[in-house]
């Protein structure tokens, strides 16, 4: 078995999770999941599933801050921007020794890259939403995330997070 890197072990994982359609009842179904997995655990996370155009599920758990929501929505936007999840877009650009602002041209205001943001990929179509977390440290937000997309599209966990 080869070892992949961080960065193609994150990449694997966004291969992987790649829906045959995806729209508002698939938005509704796969953020009302990851808030069932969220309260058994008692995360206090914000949960921002979005299109590039406009809001598909939102919901604040117990706990979670204003603050959540907003970094819930930074992340998002890394995700449909860079068609990457944030967690690899911050460690692409550590390798590459960059910032995300300005050299990425990020601004922080509207972009956190930190793991919690993940592209949402249709068969054949490419990105077209994206689903992100904040409430808990940085690789879980990101692995609540695989772990329910898998779960959602019956597939075993893909490679694991680094």
């Amino acid at each position: 078995m080869s070892h992949l890197s961080p960065i193609d072990a994150l990449l694997q994982q966004e291969d992987a999770l790649l829906f045959p359609s995806f729209d508002e009842t698939t938005a509704y179904a796969v953020g009302s999941a990851l808030r069932a997995f969220a309260l058994t655990r008692l995360a206090p996370i914000a949960i921002d599933i979005r299109s590039g155009t406009r809001p598909l599920y939102f919901s604040a758990l117990p706990g979670s801050t204003p603050d959540n929501a907003e970094w819930a929505r930074r992340k998002a936007n890394v995700a449909l921007r860079c068609h990457a999840s944030s967690l690899r877009v911050r460690l692409q650009l550590q390798a590459e020794q960059r910032e995300a602002w300005p050299d990425a041209a990020l601004p922080t205001e509207d972009y956190a890259v930190h793991g919690g943001g993940f592209p949402i990929r249709v068969a054949g179509c490419g990105v077209v939403a994206a689903i992100a977390i904040s409430g808990l440290p940085s690789r879980e937000d990101h692995d609540c995330i695989v772990s329910i997309l898998a779960a959602h599209l019956g597939l075993p966990m893909p490679a694991a997070t680094p």
